[in-house]
């Protein structure tokens, strides 16, 4: 049996075509890492309402199998059940934390503690680069697929005007240099392959809420503005970097 994904809210038919992947072939499959927080339960709701979409899986800590990204184990496991169902074309994810182990972002150096940013390393980058590891050979060869993932702007070295939050900017910079590496490999045999690293903007979630309370962009809206823009990418063998309207993001 195949991995199974938490319910989400019916999908809204008006509202289908808005997150349409016109791009890639009829039937594609798409994956949904992390689809238990609120962006992966958004993306779960717009493929399920494309009409183009043969089926999308959802993966997370909270389903069968499971995936925790400081298991390697678990997105072998993973990928194993996901390969039974044939090939992917899309795998959007949505892993990632700003709070780990109870700890919030630091604002000073003093702040720092070498256990807190190695776990941050390991959740915002090291983890995800595992997940391509294990599920990017899943992909198809010969035709469009995309891999994108959940970054941030705070991760671009030269957007930091403001600085603080070491652990958590750090990562995502690394992230980011690893998906950018990843990509110059993936187009070799995958020269259709498009990589991106998205900003969904302030959304509200759990991630966002001690921060900026509710006064943030709905997750649908979000997650919608990033499927269309990442229709709109072009393979170009290096990754992208672009927030929720598809507007560049500087390295």
């Amino acid at each position: 049996m195949g991995p199974m994904a938490p319910p989400v809210p019916t999908p809204d038919p008006a509202q289908a075509n808005l997150g349409a992947m016109t791009r890639l072939r009829q039937g594609y499959r798409a994956l949904v890492l992390g689809c238990t927080g609120s962006l992966g339960q958004a993306w779960m709701q717009a493929l399920q309402a494309d009409p183009r979409c043969a089926g999308v899986t959802g993966l997370s800590r909270n389903t069968e199998p499971s995936i925790r990204l400081e298991h390697e184990d678990d997105l072998r496991r993973a990928a194993n059940s996901v390969a039974a169902g044939g090939v992917l074309h899309l795998v959007l994810d949505a892993t990632g934390a700003l709070q780990i182990d109870g700890r919030g972002p630091e604002k000073r150096l003093d702040e720092l503690d070498a256990t807190a940013l190695l776990r941050a390393m390991h959740v915002n980058a090291i983890g995800p680069a595992l997940a391509m590891k294990h599920f990017v050979p899943l992909m198809a060869t010969g035709e469009r697929v995309i891999w994108a993932k959940i970054s941030a702007r705070v991760g671009s070295i030269d957007d930091n005007r403001k600085g603080g939050w070491y652990g958590y900017r750090a990562s995502k910079a690394a992230l980011n240099m690893l998906l950018q590496t990843a990509a110059i490999e993936v187009a070799r045999r995958r020269p259709l392959a498009v990589v991106a690293a998205l900003q969904p903007g302030t959304v509200r979630s759990a991630l966002s809420r001690p921060f900026v309370g509710d006064d943030a962009l709905d997750p649908a809206i979000s997650a919608r503005g990033m499927l269309q823009s990442i229709d709109r990418l072009e393979a170009t063998g290096r990754a992208h970097f672009i927030d929720y309207r598809g507007d560049s993001i500087p390295w």
